[in-house]
């Protein structure tokens, strides 16, 4: 394995933005874009339960990563079969999974700042995995032909749907930290024009933030399938409807009689941690990556998610302060 893989963008990455502007567009009342869930099945037994819970029909797209602790087989196939009979578009796990070698490891572009060993564990975690999907061919060609990039409309509001950021399946530049960044703001700006669109919502960097540009947003929701705030142990999702949410959403914004929301995903926690250890044991690399955060939650608050924000600015029926279910 090359010792840039896990940090290389490969070329075949590059869309850009323009290419989210000749999409054809998908119609919708209420949207859930549900990036990272990690292979966590009873998150998504707990957004289909929403889904069903709404006062009308709910579109579903899975923005990438939904696979990476399920290594499992019976694991692996159940949830690509679940989540592939919705709307779905690949992130770099999904896209180095049928690749042959493992030149950019995992895909995920990893910035400078991330440190080596978590690199170095991430390329160790999706070779695992990629020998599991290896045994399901069938499901393996489904996701193959996944597009990268995908275009609702809802409420009048077009939705650019991504995995990384505008340009690129892994940038890095509609992360929580860097979407504040002043050498971004230009071509996040010119990024929205591009496109063609008044909402990105992307995932990618695992950590959620909502971030006003303008006339436009960029929702990225951090996690479906792992907790999201220092302390509370829930996944997250972003729900854009013409209708306010039926759940307590942790933030949200209005934009146009558009609603768009950080949703909680309340799932099975002790259901999830069984089935994660089964597969990654202690001292293992996804043990040593991510069991503190599964079980206590990154090194992030809601300030961090909303630092494109003024109080002021967000519906105060909305922002809320989390629980712990």
């Amino acid at each position: 394995m090359s010792e840039h893989a896990g940090r290389v963008c490969p070329i075949r990455y590059r869309y850009g933005a323009e290419a989210i502007a000749r999409l054809p567009e998908i119609e919708s009342e209420t949207l859930y874009v549900v990036g990272g869930l990690y292979g966590n099945v009873p998150a998504l037994d707990a957004i289909e339960a929403m889904a069903v819970a709404e006062a009308g029909p709910v579109s579903l797209i899975f923005n990438g990563d939904f696979n990476w602790f399920n290594i499992d087989d019976a694991g692996f196939e159940h949830i690509n079969r679940r989540v592939l009979a919705h709307h779905s578009i690949l992130g770099n796990v999904e896209a180095e999974l049928g690749t042959d070698g493992n030149e950019a490891g995992c895909g995920c572009a990893y910035p400078d700042h991330v440190d080596s060993a978590v690199v170095e564990r991430s390329n160790r975690i999706h070779q695992r995995l990629k020998q599991t999907a290896a045994q399901h061919p069938q499901l393996l060609a489904q996701l193959q032909q996944l597009p990268m990039i995908a275009r609702f409309v809802v409420g009048g509001q077009r939705i650019g749907v991504v995995h990384g950021d505008a340009d690129t399946l892994a940038g890095w530049r509609f992360d929580a930290a860097a979407l504040s960044e002043q050498e971004n703001q230009a071509w996040i700006t010119d990024a929205f024009n591009r496109a063609g669109v008044d909402v990105f919502a992307s995932t990618h960097t695992c950590l959620p933030a909502l971030h006003r540009f303008g006339s436009g947003l960029v929702a990225n929701n951090g996690a479906a399938g792992m907790p999201n705030f220092k302390g509370l142990r829930f996944g997250l999702l972003t729900r854009i409807s013409t209708r306010q949410t039926p759940f307590k959403a942790v933030y949200g914004e209005q934009q146009r009689g558009v609603y768009v929301d950080a949703v909680p995903v309340h799932y099975d926690h002790e259901a999830w941690l069984e089935h994660f250890m089964a597969n990654w044991p202690t001292g293992s690399d996804a043990w040593a990556s991510y069991f503190h955060r599964i079980q206590n939650g990154p090194k992030h608050g809601i300030d961090d998610a909303l630092r494109g924000f003024d109080q002021a600015n967000i519906r105060p029926e909305i922002l809320s302060t989390c629980w712990q279910e």
